[in-house]
Formats: structure tokens, sequence, C-alpha cells
């Protein structure tokens, strides 16, 4: 056996436990969504074939395209306080100093709690009777009595929601955005320095042009994350008041478990994958033409 036959070998042989391990947590599941979005199954009785009725049975449901349209809604708000507080984080620590380490540390944090315990905890905190939020807003005198920050008011909820998971997420978008920042070559800066650059001329023309793909790859993450969204909403409002904080995943949810649709809610599935295929598709267009 050769030397260059060996090394493919070699090299198929580390290759292997990834390609099974795809196969069978990704591929093997999906081909499956596919199949039973084409049944009527409620995990109880046998799946009975219906072909493309789950399909057509969605464009009539309006409660899922208020979903979508919620969690579009979420998104287009949410994503915007990631980038641009993620951004402004990493140009305040990105110098390497024990204080800034320091501070992009504690500011990481939250990122490696998971969502589920997070979500918990802001559920405590905006908690109207023993929560430290309401205690400490009518100390300061700012209110005169508690709010109910959840379940009441959709867009209280889809507030509060929001600042929890900007206290969660917030460090990711910062960490990337800050390894992005040092790794522009110190003689551009100085350059730029020594032409009398300001600190606001050489963010906006020389750091946000050279981190566009960091950018471009937060503002993706940030989206796809926020389109799937679902732990927070399940444990913070479960939907409520009456389904208008309910996300497309969350609905999703509904009807694959609770209601036992799970012929549907493969559907909606393959639906909302496409959606999210399409936008990934178009990220990835705009990314390459921008570095032409």
């Amino acid at each position: 056996m050769t030397a260059s036959r060996r090394r493919k070998l070699t090299g198929l042989l580390y290759l292997t436990p990834a390609v099974i391990f795809v196969l069978v947590f990704t591929a093997y599941p999906l081909t499956q969504m596919v199949r039973i979005s084409f049944t009527n199954w409620s995990l109880i009785t046998a799946p009975k074939d219906v072909g493309l009725a789950n399909f057509t049975a969605v464009l009539n449901d309006d409660q899922f395209w208020r979903s979508l349209g919620y969690t579009l809604k979420y998104t287009i708000f949410i994503t915007p306080i990631l980038m641009i507080g993620g951004y402004l984080l990493a140009l305040l620590v990105a110098p390497n100093s024990p204080l800034r380490r320091t501070t992009r540390a504690l500011i990481f944090i939250p990122v490696v709690i998971g969502l589920g315990v997070s979500s918990l905890l802001w559920v405590h905190l905006f908690d109207p009777t023993f929560g430290l939020i309401n205690k400490a807003l009518m100390d300061l005198g700012i209110i005169s009595q508690p709010i109910i920050w959840l379940g009441v008011d959709a867009d209280l909820s889809t507030w509060s929601i929001i600042a929890s998971v900007s206290w969660k997420v917030l460090g990711f978008g910062m960490i990337l955005f800050v390894a992005a920042i040092q790794a522009i070559p110190s003689e551009i800066n100085e350059a730029t320095m020594v032409d009398g650059a300001s600190m606001w001329q050489r963010t906006r023309r020389v750091t946000v042009p050279l981190t566009r793909r960091t950018i471009l790859l937060v503002t993706l993450v940030s989206v796809i994350g926020s389109l799937l969204a679902f732990d927070q909403f399940y444990i913070m409002t479960a939907g409520q008041p009456q389904n208008q904080t309910a996300t497309s995943v969350f609905y999703i949810y509904l009807n694959s478990f609770p209601y036992l649709h799970l012929g549907y809610g493969a559907a909606l599935s393959l639906i909302l994958a496409s959606i999210i295929l399409v936008f990934t598709v178009v990220q990835m267009v705009l990314t390459r033409r921008s570095e032409v």
C-alpha cells in the first residue's frame, strides 16, 4: 500500500465518526420527518397517508401565519440589539488589559448558562410578587405598584423576553467581534492614528469594513436562532396571552405533541426549514458579493 493511499484511508477513518453522527442524528431524522409530513399520525394510531393534505391545510391555518409573523417581528426587534450591542461591547473590551479581559469574561458568563435555566431565572426576576425587578423599581420610586411583565400584555411580554435573551446572548457576539477586531493588523490602526483619524473615523472606515465577514456571520446566527426561538417563550409565557406570543416553533410543538397532529407538525417544520434555508442562501450570496 502506497503512502498516498494510506493517508487517504487514515483520513477516511478519522472522518467516519462524523459521517455516522450526521447520518444518524441529521439525515435519518430529516428523511423521517419528510415521510411523516405526508401522513396523518397521532402517535396513538397507525399513520395514514394523506398526500399533500397537510401542506394545503397550512395555507388556511391563520394561527400558523400569525405565529410566523410574530416570530419575524421578534427577529427584527432582537437582531439589531444583539448586533449593535455586541459590537459596541467588543469595541470597549477589545484592547488587551487585565481589566478588559476580566470584563470580557464576566459578560460572556451568561452565554454558558443553558437557555432554559436563563429563562427560569428571568421568570423569577420578573415575578410580580417576589421578583427583584419590581422591588428595585418600587424602591427607587419609578413605579407605585408591581408590574405583571409576562403573560398579560403581549408587547410587554415580548420586550421582557428580548431583555432576558439579550442578557444571555450578547456575550457570544461580543467574543466573535473581539476576535475579528484583534485580528486587524496593528499597523493599519497605527497608520490611521498618524493620519489624525478620530476614534469614530477609525471605527467607521477601518474596523467595521475589516470585520464585515464576522458581522454577516453573527447576523446569520442571530437570525436563525431567533426564527427557531422556543425555550424562552415556552418557559416565560407559554404563548400567552391567547397565543399572541406563540412563535412558529412553539406552534409546531403544540400541534406535534399536545394536539397529537404529528404529520401536520412535520409539514409545518418543513415549511419553516425552507424559509430558513432561503434566508441562509440569500445571506451567503450577499456575503460573497460583498467580498468581490
